[in-house]
């Protein structure tokens, strides 16, 4: 056998012996010493390099991933950036926090333990339902506008008699308006809180599909559903809505909540809360519509009832 085939037999060998030696090291880290494998007593997790505010949105330099034993690791703790990254904080996550699935709003409303208002501002609860509050979707860290629409009663229209100095109150006219005035824009949802879910019954038929769709998608049911969404508000609006849930109007058709992009109160290059800039509003009447949207007012038709003559 020629020297240089001795060689490479010889190198064969040793890197066998090498990779054997490797497989019973792994195998030994893993089991006890009754060749039992071992359960891993520490796991990754994604924490805050930096404070992270209500409403931002997370960007992954904010984040890293650490390695800490199982029982410190608080359960619904996410294990990759990716998963945390781009969304949006539903709480504020302090520096060096585990981020879980409740900071990002993935466990939805229905109950609140703990509200941090912010500085100089107040927080006030609201009740909206379905149509009113967005589909009752709303969450923590989102911004909506408020509407306001009062009628009849909060503006009567009266006729004075000089002689006696009586009031009549004047009917048939169309009193409503609505205003989304200033102060009530770009309100922050610090809390909501949802009615706690029925369990479905197992024996209840299946939903019948959409006309034209594959029956996959959840359906929607009207049922009335309410919401109540916790806001973040001035001493002034904190006035404004008290007014409108004290005045005659039913309570949940005086106010509807908008739902605004986060995007608006977030600096692009810091990535940091920011306030947006209020937009003037005219409000609307029937004027308005009439004037501005080309409605149609409807007619008034005058009729004329004939008198008998009287016969001679």
């Amino acid at each position: 056998m020629k020297r240089s085939n001795r060689l490479v037999l010889l190198i064969g060998v040793f890197l066998a012996i090498v990779a054997f030696i490797g497989i019973l090291l792994t195998l030994s880290s893993g089991t006890s010493g009754d060749g039992q494998i071992k359960a891993p007593t520490t796991g990754n997790v994604v924490v805050a390099t930096e404070n992270i505010p209500l409403s931002t949105r997370i960007k992954s330099e904010q984040l890293k991933v650490i390695n800490i034993d199982l029982t410190a690791i608080t359960p619904g703790t996410y294990q990759d950036i990716s998963q945390v990254a781009g969304q949006i904080a539903r709480q504020q996550i302090g520096n060096g926090a585990q981020v879980t699935q409740a900071a990002l709003g993935v466990t939805g409303g229905g109950s609140i333990t703990d509200i941090d208002c912010p500085v100089t501002f107040r927080c006030m609860a609201v009740r909206v339902d379905q149509l009113t509050g967005v589909g009752t979707v709303i969450k923590s860290g989102d911004f909506v506008d408020m509407i306001i629409g009062l009628q009849g009663a909060e503006f009567p229209v009266i006729t004075t008699n000089p002689v006696d100095q009586s009031v009549t109150v004047v009917t048939g006219l169309n009193q409503t308006s609505v205003k989304a005035p200033l102060l009530l824009q770009g309100l922050q949802v610090v809390g909501t809180l949802l009615p706690p879910v029925e369990p479905t019954s197992t024996t209840a038929p299946a939903a019948s599909p959409a006309p034209g769709g594959t029956g996959t998608q959840p359906s929607t049911t009207l049922s009335g559903q309410q919401e109540i969404v916790i806001l973040a508000v001035t001493p002034q609006q904190e006035e404004v809505i008290r007014f409108t849930q004290l005045s005659g109007a039913a309570p949940l058709g005086a106010v509807s909540l908008v739902l605004r992009s986060a995007d608006d109160f977030i600096d692009p290059l810091t990535g940091q809360p920011v306030v947006s800039p209020p937009i003037q509003t005219t409000g609307v009447i029937l004027k308005t519509l009439v004037d501005t949207y080309g409605v149609l007012p409807p007619e008034v038709v005058e009729t004329v009832t004939p008198v008998a003559s009287k016969k001679p």
